[in-house]
């Protein structure tokens, strides 16, 4: 090659690389608007995939417009257009964006049109096949430039091959061939460059924003355990309000103003029936609204200063239990990334105002089933006991009499139990009440043995945790077998906290009947009626997690296990002046 003619390309490359920076600040130009970057980053549906072709054939086009003439043809950038366009959207979008591009280059006329429309279709096409072989992960700048490189190299052969005369082709090639497969591999590899900054900016941003709503959420949890009130929209507004640059952030009821922090809380105060129009719309639509106007807002105060608004509808179950609020003094104001965040907030707010309403439903099951088992309980030993005591009465007044103290304490435990939690102390107690009149009907034929670390004497467990083991060890391991036995209780600390065994060594069990007894809906006819198992079991699954239910092993003719462990985090003895309430509520925080 020449001297001049080095020159020369020297000189188109760098006219090409002035007009390429024209597209490169365009699509810098686009990039900020909020539905290009949409449709940039996220091309997946038939819409979004046409646009983008569409919006990059324009940038094809823009690429011929300001091409360069050169012996009768064009050195231009139009491929950046095209292959852009198949790195992002795949080969359809490619395809059509080059074919775009390449019948308004035919269009236009001259000997290289042919070839040059079908090259650019051709480009398109070859960048959505890389996509699709690199599945999606495009936006590195060297897969750009390389792909870039290649398609350039494509449209120089189809010059070659198809643009006649051949010799202006050739002549036409050396001279554009070099710069515009330089410039345009550059281009096409700044454009994915400044998509992958685009992309990583917005993750950065949503990251950020998604951890403040997490942030938000795991702060207002605690308050909003109980459901949606005064105390606990109070606490959530004003959690909101201090975590953002917000004005004023409110909540409501379906009729009330619960909570208003910020501006306007001189007049939106709580209890007060809700002033704002956009708010009735929202709890009577179900519909996001975005107030720009203090028009638009309709709050029924002459000085009210709030100017713009976002109001999302509070939803448990499908039900729209309220509105959430996110206030502005400026109108026009309510930009778009603070939609999604308070979207996502008020979305999570629903996650946990259907996670409160499912624990106070088990909560409710839980107490009445407690209840049930406390019925049925009493009569079934009531009657047994006063049969043993009545046989004492006149033989043994002092036995007698030391029975209906137990019978007394026993039913008091069991009636009067002021929470659902006791020590173990005082389960053990209730267990010792009912076996001593149990003892007093059979004899020797009942035997208790116990092994409990004093330690753990303060240890807390739910009520009605160990009698109900102890009555089926007793009733349907012991007293079925002809000479009797023992039944055992071992309390020990264990790796994982604290393990409470009951042990029997009476006539067994079959496998079978273990999982009958221990399913929820039992309702069999041995062991008590299974209510008092399967009720021991849920709860503790309840309580401490599906793991921590009863775990049973038997034996025919040798006996039962049965035991279960209060996780070590649970199982910290409580000081003597501390409620089961206090302790429950120093496990929740």
């Amino acid at each position: 090659m020449r001297i001049t003619d080095t020159a020369v390309n020297m000189k188109l490359l760098i006219d090409l690389l002035e007009r390429l920076s024209i597209i490169a600040i365009l699509a810098y130009f686009f990039s900020r608007f909020k539905p290009f970057r949409h449709v940039l980053l996220r091309s997946g549906s038939v819409r979004e995939k046409t646009v983008l072709a569409v919006l990059f054939g324009l940038l094809a086009v823009a690429g011929t417009y300001t091409g360069i003439p050169v012996q009768g043809a064009l050195a231009n950038s139009r491929v950046v257009g095209a292959a852009v366009a198949g790195l992002l959207g795949g080969p359809w979008v490619g395809l059509a964006a080059g074919l775009m591009g390449g019948l308004h280059r035919y269009a236009l006329g001259g000997f290289t049109a042919l070839a040059c429309g079908v090259s650019t279709t051709a480009e398109g096409l070859f960048a959505g096949l890389v996509n699709r072989a690199a599945r999606g992960k495009t936006t590195n700048w060297l897969v750009g430039f390389w792909t870039g490189f290649a398609a350039e190299s494509l449209q120089m052969l189809i010059i070659l091959a198809v643009a006649r005369p051949f010799n202006q082709a050739w002549e036409l090639v050396q001279v554009i061939g070099v710069p515009m497969i330089v410039a345009n591999s550059l281009g096409v590899g700044v454009f994915m460059a400044t998509v992958r900054a685009l992309k990583l900016r917005e993750d950065r941003i949503g990251a950020l924003q998604t951890q403040k709503v997490l942030d938000i959420a795991n702060q207002t949890l605690p308050h909003l355990r109980k459901g949606l009130d005064f105390d606990s929209a109070a606490a959530a507004a004003r959690i909101i309000y201090e975590a953002t640059d917000a004005d004023a952030v409110a909540l409501t009821d379906r009729g009330r103003i619960l909570a208003h922090v910020g501006v306007g809380s001189d007049h939106h105060r709580p209890g007060e029936p809700i002033l704002t129009e956009a708010t009735k719309q929202v709890l009577s639509e179900g519909k996001i609204v975005v107030a720009a106007t203090r028009g638009e807002i309709g709050c029924k105060s002459a000085r009210c200063q709030l100017g713009s608004a976002i109001v999302v509808p509070l939803r448990c179950r499908e039900e729209i239990i309220g509105a959430l609020k996110f206030y502005r003094i400026q109108e026009n104001a309510i930009t778009s990334l603070e939609q999604e965040f308070i979207t996502g907030i008020a979305q999570l707010f629903a996650t946990q105002f259907e996670l409160a309403a499912l624990q106070r439903q088990a909560e409710l099951v839980t107490r009445a089933e407690l209840k049930a088992l406390r019925a049925q309980i009493n009569p079934h030993f009531l009657f047994n006991a006063l049969n043993t005591i009545v046989s004492y009465v006149r033989t043994e007044p002092e036995t007698a009499r030391r029975l209906l103290i137990y019978l007394g304490d026993f039913f008091r435990r069991n009636l009067h139990q002021a929470g659902d939690f006791v020590t173990l102390a005082e389960e053990l107690n209730h267990v010792k009440a009912y076996l001593a009149i149990e003892q007093a009907r059979f004899g020797e034929k009942l035997q208790f043995r116990e092994e409990i670390d004093p330690s753990l004497s303060t240890l807390e467990l739910p009520v009605l945790t160990l009698q109900p083991l102890v009555e089926n060890a007793v009733k349907h391991g012991l007293l079925p077998k002809q000479t009797g036995g023992t039944v055992s209780i071992r309390v020990a600390k264990v790796k994982r906290g604290v393990r409470i065994t009951v042990h029997d060594d009476g006539v067994g069990i079959s496998p079978d009947r273990i999982v009958r007894l221990l399913a929820p809906d039992s309702s069999g006819t041995d062991w008590t009626t299974g209510v008092g198992l399967s009720n021991v079991h849920e709860r503790l699954k309840s309580i401490y997690g599906q793991s921590a239910g009863l775990r049973m092993e038997s034996e025919d003719g040798r006996g039962t296990t049965v035991e279960f462990v209060i996780p070590r985090r649970l199982s910290a003895a409580r000081p003597a002046s501390e409620t089961p309430r206090e302790t429950r509520e120093k496990v929740a925080r």
